[in-house]
């Protein structure tokens, strides 16, 4: 292979996350799994290909050029998963969406939480917004069985032992007696609700508000739409921010 051809490689995992496979770490685990073959044979983890010149097929479908992009908001309701395909045939958020385009949940909202939920086929959007070291935040109306206390909500503001590690601290905004706001920028599963089981209550009712910059208010339960150019540069802008914000402190640490 020649020097001028070799510069138009790239790893094959963000070859797939861009054409709309997922995020990064999920196409890792594509390749790992041996779903991909690149020119008829098995790919390794840290292959290069170019796209362009190289036969690339994840589960024997052809993987062609970057597709068009497309950025969607819902508003998902409660029982509704945040997946592309469910095993026991639950109904899922891209279910929710008609589109030509293969689209995906970016991160988490569980079964039982309503809210904005972003879908887009780009990867590397994704991974930026999903990565936790990147601190894109993620707002949240919760409502709890009983009056919460001052003390649980300062145990909330430092993090709690969740065992799977401690919360990053948490901003939160109490409402009323059962009502709190809080953000957060990380992204475990049902996070909120064990953040909450912790300090001895009971989430009701969770909803998301807000992902980074997004909201809207206007969008019913089950409705969506696809977010405008101003609110993408806005999206990508403070994820890259927070990205860039976590490695300048990471450099000065080392």
């Amino acid at each position: 292979m020649s020097g001028e051809i070799a510069d138009q490689t790239e790893k094959l995992h963000k070859v797939l996350a861009r054409s709309g496979y997922g995020s990064r770490r999920s196409c890792e685990n594509m390749i790992s799994d041996g779903l991909v073959e690149v020119n008829g044979a098995t790919a390794q983890v840290g292959a290069r290909v170019n796209i362009e010149l190289d036969s690339v097929k994840v589960s024997g479908e052809i993987v062609g050029i970057r597709p068009d992009l497309v950025y969607i908001i819902l508003n998902k309701p409660k029982g509704i998963i945040s997946s592309v395909s469910d095993p026991q045939g639950r109904p899922t958020a891209v279910d929710l969406v008609p589109c030509e385009t293969r689209i995906y949940p970016v991160g988490r909202l569980d079964f039982d939480s309503e809210g904005l939920l972003l879908l887009t086929n780009d990867g590397d959007l994704t991974n930026l917004i999903t990565h936790p070291s990147n601190g894109v935040e993620k707002e949240y109306l919760v409502q709890v069985d009983r009056a919460i206390s001052e003390k649980a909500i300062s145990k909330l503001r430092n993090g709690v032992e969740l065992g799977d590690g401690i919360s990053a601290p948490a901003k939160l905004t109490k409402l009323s007696e059962t009502l709190i706001r809080i953000v957060i920028h990380e992204g475990r599963n049902r996070q909120v609700r064990r953040m909450f089981e912790v300090v001895g209550f009971r989430v009701v009712r969770l909803v998301r508000t807000r992902v980074g910059p997004i909201r809207d208010s206007n969008l019913r339960q089950g409705e969506w739409r696809v977010l405008n150019p101003e609110e993408v540069v806005e999206l990508r802008n403070e994820a890259s921010t927070s990205a860039d914000r976590k490695a300048s402190t990471m450099r000065r640490r080392s």
